[in-house]
């Protein structure tokens, strides 16, 4: 499957006034997922034991937080986020789209 300009296909799993959240759960060990941030907002801070995941800056700009340090994105930066780390993103005034690839394992568990 060729995806395109970002286009993650997939469903909608997630959508509330903060954020659009999809996943394309075709393969068969990874996700891969999108989180359309709106200006201003933030994603719940979270964190995955025995998960990792990378996270794709691909418009608006914002900041990472893991654990306790905060880190600017833009289009082009790339974050590796390891084992247990809390994670939270927070978008700047125009907003925020990223994409994310994790195990798919953890929706096994579901």
């Amino acid at each position: 499957m060729i995806l395109k300009d970002f286009d993650i296909g997939g469903e909608i799993v997630k959508q509330d006034e903060r954020y659009t959240v999809r996943d394309n759960r075709e393969l068969k060990n990874l996700i891969v997922s999108s989180t359309d941030l709106n200006p201003n907002c933030s994603t719940t801070g979270h964190r995955h034991v025995g998960q990792e995941e990378v996270y794709l800056f691909v418009r608006g700009k914002g900041t990472i937080r893991l654990d306790n340090d905060i880190f600017p994105v833009k289009p082009g930066s790339t974050v590796l986020i390891e084992d247990g780390v809390f994670h939270q993103v927070h978008a700047s005034k125009e907003g925020c789209y990223f994409v994310c690839v994790f195990q798919g394992a953890r929706y096994l568990e579901e």
